[in-house]
């Protein structure tokens, strides 16, 4: 292919590609008029015989296919902005370099810095899944020290909340859901993640104990993983998606038609978890009709043989890992192979896998997007900084801690959401963070952590946050009337964890996520619950400027403003009684957990 990808300046908009194939016989020809071009969005148009006119500017990508051959042209048309002059913030390493050299490229300014509210509330989030409180908000605002993001960076990540908002996202991705594990699978399962990220173990140690799991699923709760997934071929896919990025389901018929994997690949592949066997020591069903319900110890081994048929072949295949050319040897364990050749330092996959994981959780994008689909037609968009990124996830002995740390402390993560005149349409460069929306778990401890009193959450203690709940939402035809926070989780996008891929987690805006903000019987419980922050504000002899402005600080991380503070004054000061003061407040609370900053990750 030519150009492989290109920056064309306005007002230069077209471009000419060409193709030539090699052929096994070695002759090659120009295919330029043979090929199919197929354009990933209406940026562009492309000509039968390769011509391609820009109708805008921005970033785009062409498929060239031949035969069963296919290669992206990675496209991009920059305006002429007259007058652009360069601008970026202070570059503190290797992924400002990068980021700022493409946008720099693309005439894009980067935004400025965020100030220490938004970085401070950002980290928050991101790290522990919880708001600072009001006391750590306004001493961070008022350190003078400069190395105090550095520092409160580091803080967050020793903090035990650290490790249960991160084991979160194993959790989702590693199917930890009751109904094939049952209650105290999800338990055990759910606590070995936890634990495994408070520990700061390494993710190639992580990834290999869960695929080279054996055992009882309650004395080794990482062999739940082979629990919750039981056929070869869903394994397969599992498998690859989770710890290689790959998806490979497309190759289960035929040939992937957008990327390098045969149905040969496939099924080699989904041999190798062909040996898996169960026994099962008690299985107490609920429901007597669901066969894929469990509830009952199991034991995780493998059988002396086993392998599946390929179907083209109609013979049994070879196990084979991806892009290995030798099957297994005879005699040795498929899996533990397979744990140790998927988190070699030379494994093509794992480590860009994990790092584009990584970033898409800090950054809200995958380098590579979707994050879990890896393949020569779904280019990076950056993919220099990717690969230094999984050099470097290497080198610190895939240490998940030191990763954060290295994305977080960039000026890229800190910019500030605010667009400019350049940047505004910059949905995939990183010129600007990009707000979205609390997660399901988020948004309802936050909500619990600003009235400090306990979600209704169904056969847990008070005061349990989200969060720490080792299962998934019930399922609405096991749902009790009581059962209110699941119904919010389930109108927030919380996923049922039956898919082992970030897409089942909904970010979409609907109207029952309206309806539950404005009445729901969650949000109300909190704000009237009689001993919450609320109330003791309402009865403490304090000016009510100063009440005001402790709710600010608890529930948006900073002061009011000007304006801010004038209206809520207003608001305060009509009420005489102790139970009225209660009301305006109750008021107030709402009004900021509806508005867009609260919900938003800014």
């Amino acid at each position: 292919m030519a150009p492989t990808h290109r920056t064309l300046y306005a007002p230069d908009n077209k471009i000419q590609i060409t193709a030539k194939a090699s052929f096994a016989d070695g002759s090659e020809r120009d295919v330029t008029s043979q090929v199919v071009y197929e354009p990933s969005n209406n940026l562009l148009e492309v000509t039968p015989l390769g011509q391609v006119t820009f109708n805008k500017p921005g970033e785009t990508t062409v498929l060239v296919r031949f035969l069963n051959r296919q290669e992206p042209v990675r496209l991009a048309f920059v305006p002429e902005r007259v007058g652009f002059a360069w601008s970026p913030p202070t570059t503190q390493g290797m992924i400002d370099t990068m980021i700022f050299g493409k946008l720099k490229k693309l005439r894009i300014n980067p935004s400025p810095v965020a100030d220490d509210t938004v970085f401070m509330r950002r980290a928050y989030l991101d790290l522990i899944g919880l708001l600072p409180t009001e006391n750590e908000a306004r001493e961070f605002v008022t350190d003078s020290d400069p190395a105090k993001r550095k520092k409160l960076l580091n803080r967050l990540m020793e903090r035990e909340e650290f490790a249960e908002f991160w084991a979160l996202k194993w959790a989702d991705l590693l199917n930890v859901e009751v109904r094939t594990l049952d209650p105290k699978g999800v338990q055990l399962f759910h606590g070995w993640i936890r634990d495994r990220i408070a520990d700061n173990t390494p993710m190639d140690e992580f990834a290999r104990s869960i695929i080279s799991a054996r055992g009882s699923t309650y004395t080794n709760p990482a062999a739940n993983y082979f629990r919750a997934i039981r056929k070869p071929q869903e394994l397969a896919e599992a498998t690859a998606q989770v710890f290689l990025g790959r998806r490979l389901q497309c190759a289960q018929c035929h040939n992937h038609p957008f990327d390098r994997w045969t149905q040969g690949d496939y099924y080699d592949w989904a041999s190798a978890f062909a040996k898996i066997d169960y026994k099962v020591l008690k299985n107490i069903r609920r429901d007597g009709l669901d066969k894929h319900e469990f509830n009952g110890e199991q034991v995780i081994y493998m059988k002396t043989s086993g392998s599946v048929k390929n179907p083209k072949t109609g013979k049994a295949a070879p196990a084979r890992f991806l892009s290995v050319g030798q099957p297994v040897a005879a005699g040795y364990d498929p899996l533990r192979e397979m744990a140790k050749w998927m988190t070699a330092p030379d494994n093509p996959f794992f480590a860009r896998a994990q790092a584009n994981r990584i970033w898409f959780h800090l950054m809200g994008r995958g380098l590579v997007n979707p994050i879990d689909d890896f393949r020569p037609t779904n280019p990076a968009t950056h993919p220099v900084l990717l690969d230094l990124l999984a050099t470097e996830f290497i080198a610190s002995g895939y240490d998940l801690r030191h990763m954060i740390r290295l994305i977080t402390n960039s000026a890229t993560y800190q910019l500030a959401s605010e667009p400019n005149a350049t940047n505004a349409g910059d949905e995939i460069n990183y010129s600007h963070a990009i707000p979205r929306r609390l997660s399901a778990e988020q948004l309802l401890d936050t909500q619990a952590q600003v009235a400090d009193a306990p979600l209704p959450i169904r056969d847990h203690p008070p005061g349990t946050r989200v969060v720490q709940v080792a299962n998934t939402i019930k399922e609405k035809r096991r749902r009790s009337k009581d059962d209110i926070v699941d119904v919010v989780l389930e109108a927030f996008g919380k996923p049922q964890r039956l898919l082992n891929c970030e897409c089942e987690r909904s970010d979409e805006t609907t109207l029952a996520q309206a309806f539950q903000m404005i009445s729901g019987p969650v949000l109300n419980g909190l704000l009237t619950d009689k001993a919450n922050r609320l109330e003791r504000l309402a009865k403490a002899d304090q000016p009510a400027q100063q009440k005001l402005e402790s709710l600010y600080w608890t529930t948006l991380s900073r002061p009011p403003t000007a304006t801010e503070l004038e209206a809520g004054l207003q608001h305060l000061n009509k009420a005489e009684t102790t139970e009225a003061k209660r009301g305006r407040l109750e008021d107030i609370a709402w009004a900021l957990m509806n508005s867009k900053e609260f919900i938003l990750r800014r």
